[in-house]
């Protein structure tokens, strides 16, 4: 049995024509993967976003009730480690640099080959020095959104599409597939951190959209949002939806690569093909740009996902599913003994809903960001549920790894004065011991994900009817109803053994 797992980060399930959006991308591969597999209509994200959502994906647990961004735990067991003892071969390709920064600790070390493609985004690659040491970043006069000097440095270098990072790391993918056919026993794990922005794309993918969605934008380099309300135009807006979909393009252009191996070497009779996303992005919804910060709404959690197996016919499943449950599907298809996990996983296989023998995987699902509103659907209403005042605590960081996104819990994070407020504790469903970081001590270097205070856009629990109200635009008011999703909640957060404090910080 081989199986090929794509992740192309950041993709909209609204810009993608098999999910019946209106102005969808050309994504003629994705298209050509759904007809051959099983679309999944009600796939979530549980832990967001980038390095949590692979945490809940290498080891079936939902993390973001415990700590934000972070490496991989001591007593995680992670998908590639597991597989090991049934002697499959791992191999990961990926231009997600952030695996190499403070915060992205052994996620690939577990595999028994790995390559991270470099290039993106801040990734310091082809960085000069200058007279005074390191280059200063001077956003030009009259640009909007996020300025990267390294970006700009590394983009210059590439004669062409063909040295883009993901495209590399597609083209790398389908090398190896080609390479390696004729073996058995492997998982070919597959990230492109396109259509990640920036949303910097060679013109003939951004010339294939400008005339039918009414972009005439021709001012200052536009294609970077930052992460806070929308500040750009209708105009710039638009012009930035079109950059989304024309790298959303590019990507699935590169993803047929390795599906060209598939049909070439006749593949798909022993291959279990995956498809999906970390999360989703918002592009001027509810007035937000980016993620993190907003409540979480379904354009940033409600992601995409394709099964292609080769023993399951092609279709649609509508019932609940989440990214912790690739874990154990995964997993059951190497034959790989369970019983050796050491703690309780929240992810349950989908290989029933596959073979057509159930029409219900789960009945409800958490999801969020540590530290923001703690959420949950049973696929009929979301409800967000906001902390119960502004200091947002209790709030503890449990974690072996003291690191999270390019920084350390220590120096330049946490003042020295009070370093003797860290202390050790337990997680409720493994003996390890974990240092307990109060949240009041911990400087969040990163604007978006920090969790000092209650933000000010996730001041108000909602309730939402998804049949009537997708868009999330007009919140329930029905006390009886809410108190019947807290209670669920509740129920849910319960069961995945949520840190006895994160009740209290929500007020249940």
């Amino acid at each position: 049995m081989k199986t090929i797992f794509i992740l192309a980060d950041s993709t909209n399930r609204r810009f993608l024509s098999m999910y019946g959006a209106s102005h969808p991308a050309r994504t003629p591969n994705l298209e050509r993967l759904a007809r051959r597999g099983t679309v999944f209509d009600n796939h979530w994200c549980g832990s967001a976003p980038c390095m949590p959502a692979r945490r809940d994906i290498m080891t079936g647990r939902l993390n973001f009730l415990e700590k934000p961004w972070g490496g991989i735990e001591p007593f995680d067991q992670t998908l590639a480690g597991l597989l090991k003892t049934k002697n499959v071969f791992t191999h990961m390709v990926t231009d997600h640099y952030l695996y190499l920064y403070q915060g992205g600790e052994n996620y690939w070390n577990d595999f028994t080959s790995s390559e991270i493609v470099r290039g993106q985004e801040f990734d310091p690659l082809h960085m000069p020095a200058c007279k005074e040491g390191v280059v200063t970043q001077r956003r030009p006069e009259g640009y909007k959104g996020i300025y990267s000097r390294e970006h700009e440095e590394n983009f210059k270098c590439f004669a062409s599409e063909e040295e883009y990072p993901s495209p590399v790391t597609m083209t790398k993918a389908a090398d190896w597939l080609e390479r390696n056919a004729d073996a058995d026993n492997f998982m070919l794990w597959v990230e492109g951190f396109d259509p990640h922005e920036p949303f910097d794309v060679p013109q003939k993918y951004i010339d294939l959209y400008r005339e039918e969605d009414g972009d005439d934008y021709a001012g200052m380099p536009c294609y970077w949002p930052e992460y806070r309300k929308n500040i750009f135009t209708d105009q710039e807006t638009r012009h930035l939806n079109v950059r989304y979909k024309a790298l959303l393009t590019m990507t699935d252009h590169y993803i047929g690569k390795i599906l060209d191996v598939l049909d070439r070497r006749n593949l798909w009779e022993d291959t279990m093909v995956i498809f999906t996303t970390d999360h989703g992005y918002m592009l001027g919804e509810h007035g937000y740009m980016a993620k993190n910060y907003m409540p979480a709404y379904n354009e940033v959690f409600h992601i995409p996902l394709i099964v292609c197996h080769p023993q399951t016919k092609a279709g649609r499943f509508g019932g609940l599913t989440q990214n912790i449950d690739l874990f154990p599907t995964i997993l059951g298809q190497f034959g790989v003994d369970m019983t050796q996990l050491h703690y309780p996983i929240h992810g349950r296989d989908l290989m029933p809903a596959l073979r057509g023998e159930t029409d219900a995987v789960r009945d409800g699902i958490l999801y969020g960001y540590f530290g923001k509103s703690v959420n949950y659907t049973d696929g009929k209403y979301t409800y967000l549920r906001a902390a119960k005042d502004e200091s947002n605590r209790p709030l503890n960081v449990y974690t072996a790894m003291p690191t999270t996104l390019r920084q350390y819990y220590g120096v330049g994070c946490i003042r020295p004065e009070d370093y003797g407020k860290i202390q050790l504790g337990h997680l409720a469903f493994t003996d390890y011991p974990v240092f307990r970081f109060p949240a009041d001590i911990i400087e969040f270097k990163n604007p978006s994900q920090e969790y000092s205070r209650r933000s000010e856009h996730n001041a108000k629990s909602c309730l939402y009817d998804l049949e009537r109200d997708y868009e999330q635009e007009h919140p329930v008011l029905d006390d009886a109803l809410e108190a019947e999703y807290a209670a669920k909640l509740k129920a849910c957060m319960e069961a995945c053994q949520a840190p006895t404090e994160q009740f209290e910080r929500l007020g249940l």
